[in-house]
């Protein structure tokens, strides 16, 4: 099994959500659910573009490779590696986001401030680990070579989507 499916969506998922964050906090409006959908939607687009760096990446590592099948295998061992830490995170990520939906209000605010607050800030330890994760489960140079754009591109969706739609708004 490959692991560029599951990767793929949770780099999308994540660009979702740093669109949402890139727009959060810059509108004091109660309901504001096309605002968030549109944030939401940039993020998306911005990492759907962002995401094709470390995609064209392998594509050329695997065109230009002698030994194709080997070379496969190996930046599979590496995604498999490298898809490790992130469930982790994304797993609690989602606990953390069920609490803040499901919890009443003062509960799920402390949810949010215990649990979604440090997990945004650890988003770069975790796509760190997850680059050590490819490099041990022997994804090697190669794999830790796509797992670092891929890491770049996911940390770059926020900032990018906040200079390109946000940065005047406050």
């Amino acid at each position: 099994m490959t692991p560029a499916v599951p990767l793929v969506v949770l780099g999308l998922v994540d660009a979702a959500f740093s669109g949402f964050r890139a727009y959060a906090g810059r509108d004091a409006r109660i309901r504001k659910h096309r605002a968030v959908t549109r944030a939401a939607l940039r993020g998306l687009t911005v990492g759907a573009v962002l995401l094709l760096a470390p995609a064209l990446t392998a594509a050329l590592l695997l065109l230009t490779a002698p030994a194709r099948a080997r070379t496969y295998d190996t930046l599979t061992d590496g995604g498999i590696g490298y898809l490790l830490p992130l469930t982790v995170y994304a797993t609690a990520v989602l606990l953390s986001l069920a609490a803040y939906f499901a919890l009443p209000f003062r509960a799920s605010t402390l949810a949010m401030v215990i649990g979604l607050g440090p997990l945004t800030l650890m988003r770069p330890l975790a796509v760190a680990a997850a680059c050590l994760g490819a490099v041990i489960n022997g994804g090697g140079g190669s794999a830790l070579l796509v797992g670092v754009i891929a890491g770049v591109a996911v940390l770059c969706v926020e900032p990018v989507v906040h200079r390109r739609w946000y940065h005047h708004a406050l």
